[in-house]
């Protein structure tokens, strides 16, 4: 088969073409740069091409390929016409393929579907990574199961990883923008390059990934009938991570532009950082679901080593074109088009291991309350029963202390201010082995962290952890605080604040209401109560 490969000689470009190679296909390698193209298809014995995507495609189209694979991006700076150069291969009854992460422009592509069943040929977008790979790990992993619950994707590659100027500039694109997430059926907003998890991606590494925007958002909620869609990413580095999430803060509070200059100066300073971490890089992608077998964790990984890791987004378009027969006439984001033994075997010549394991879930405060869980109201229960990210909404009230004391704690704490009758909503997120609660009364929003430790759960705002002595009584959950520390620094038990506080239900609804004493006074600091119900998806 005669390929073209626009961008060949980029950082995926250059992996595609040699995968390509390896398949004995025809490869032409083509772009902009003369001298670039020539030496990266004399590397591999292809051809070259000097051709713009936007300019005469005459010379491509006198080559008569097979199929175009664009590997140029950055994708979201397409212009005014996007489509135009998908446009141009379909009219030449040629099949195109792209390697393109930018949501919009992956779920785009459907609107050249008609043009290309027409011609007779198809035409895929995100045929990478994501949504390609991603896409082919849930589709293995949900089957069987009678519910989808959460489906959970992240890719953490070795600093070692090569780095182009269209993969920085992708990153610092997206870096603090606002975004969509389905979350519990509902679409919530996001800051990109925010809220932070721990992935163990197996051969004991452990690394952190952010949140950030892929077309797996916009895609898989209706492909999979999952009720939320998750993706993270994260950079080996710490110090690479934590400077894109001081960037993502800046840039989401003044909303400025992403100058060139800045591209390239972080470009150098990735480029100095080379030698620092490992070669080591690797993806997973988690499914909850619920089954015969009860609700359950599916998890697909994979390790790339030996700096291979960046070969992984061209192997999806390297299976595609080992098949095309297979592939149905038109045009549609690459979701699920392979299969996922498919993807496996078109890694099999690569440094790249990989396992799927399955884990039992059993959601935290059941876990932890064992059978008194069972003597819980019904509302109470199901507000706890968090496989997957819950999102929860009703009204409440706020009472706040008048002492200096209490003021200063309440606003230490970040609790609301003294308001009648306000929306509220709570979503609640297992995370890392516990469960993240963001609480928000009508826009004043504070967080905390719950978690088991030594058979014990605790709650953490900040650098304050208390543990709490859960227990039922007359149908009612108690919340009191019978230890606390600040860091690693236990406590007095004077210097505790005193928590009354239950959750319970009434006329079928979950009821919560809490009241927190300051501690040495005894004061009031906050008194917050009211009802919640499951937010409609």
């Amino acid at each position: 088969m005669k390929i073209v490969v626009l961008g060949g000689y980029g950082v995926f470009g250059a992996k595609l073409v040699d995968l390509l190679t390896r398949d004995a296909h025809e490869v032409i390698v083509a772009g902009r740069s003369a001298v670039k193209a020539e030496a990266l298809a004399a590397q591999f014995g292809a051809g070259h091409l000097v051709v713009d995507r936007s300019g005469d495609l005459t010379p491509l189209w006198a080559l008569k390929p097979d199929a175009v694979v664009d590997a140029a991006g950055p994708f979201h700076a397409y212009g005014d016409d996007p489509y135009g150069f998908a446009k141009a291969c379909i009219a030449q009854g040629v099949n195109y393929l792209d390697l393109a992460d930018d949501p919009a422009f992956c779920a785009g592509i459907s609107t050249l579907d008609e043009l290309a069943k027409a011609a007779g040929v198809f035409a895929l977008s995100g045929v990478s990574s994501v949504p390609a790979i991603s896409s082919s790990a849930a589709a293995e992993l949900i089957k069987g199961a009678e519910e989808v619950d959460t489906i959970s994707t992240a890719i953490l590659p070795g600093n070692r990883a090569p780095r182009g100027r269209s993969v920085v500039a992708s990153i610092l694109h997206q870096c603090g923008t606002d975004f969509d997430v389905m979350i519990d059926g509902s679409n919530v907003p996001m800051r990109s390059w925010s809220r932070p998890a721990r992935f163990d991606i197996g051969q004991g590494i452990v690394r952190s990934g952010w949140m950030i925007e892929v077309p797996d958002h916009r895609l898989f909620a209706q492909a999979f009938d999952a009720q939320s869609v998750l993706f993270r990413a994260g950079l080996e580095l710490g110090v690479m991570n934590w400077s894109l999430a001081v960037l993502s803060w800046l840039r989401g509070m003044w909303r400025f532009p992403i100058p060139d200059w800045l591209i390239s100066f972080l470009l150098w300073i990735a480029k100095r950082l080379y030698p620092f971490g490992t070669d080591v890089g690797g993806m997973s992608v988690a499914v909850t679901v619920r089954s015969t077998a009860g609700w359950q964790r599916h998890i697909w990984r994979m390790v790339a080593t030996r700096c291979e890791g960046p070969y992984i987004p061209a192997v999806a378009t390297r299976v595609v074109l080992r098949a095309t027969d297979m592939i149905p006439k038109g045009a549609r984001p690459a979701v699920a088009v392979v299969s996922l033994d498919a993807v496996c075997d078109g890694m099999a010549d690569l440094a790249v291991s990989t396992e799927t394991l399955t884990e039992q879930v059993q959601p935290l405060f059941a876990r932890h309350l064992e059978a008194a869980n069972d003597d819980l109201p019904a509302a109470v229960q199901e507000l706890h029963a968090i496989y997957g990210p819950r999102r929860w909404v009703g009204r409440g009230s706020v009472t706040r202390g008048k002492s200096t004391w209490a003021r200063l704690l309440g606003a230490l704490f970040r609790f609301p201010a003294e308001t009648a009758d306000i929306p509220v909503s709570v979503m609640m997120t297992p995370y890392n082995g516990g469960e993240r609660w963001e609480r928000n009364f009508d826009g004043q929003k504070f967080r905390s962290y719950l978690r088991r430790h030594k058979g014990k759960m605790t709650e953490r705002f900040g650098p304050f952890t208390f543990t709490l002595g859960l227990y039922v009584d007359e149908d009612q959950l108690h919340f009191p605080v019978i230890a606390g520390r600040v860091g690693p620094i236990p406590l007095p038990p004077f210097a505790l604040p005193k928590s009354v506080s239950r959750e319970y239900e009434k006329d079928g609804r979950f009821h919560f209401d809490v009241s927190l004493m300051a501690p040495f006074t005894g004061a009031p600091v906050v008194h917050y109560q009211g009802w919640l119900e499951r937010s409609a998806s």
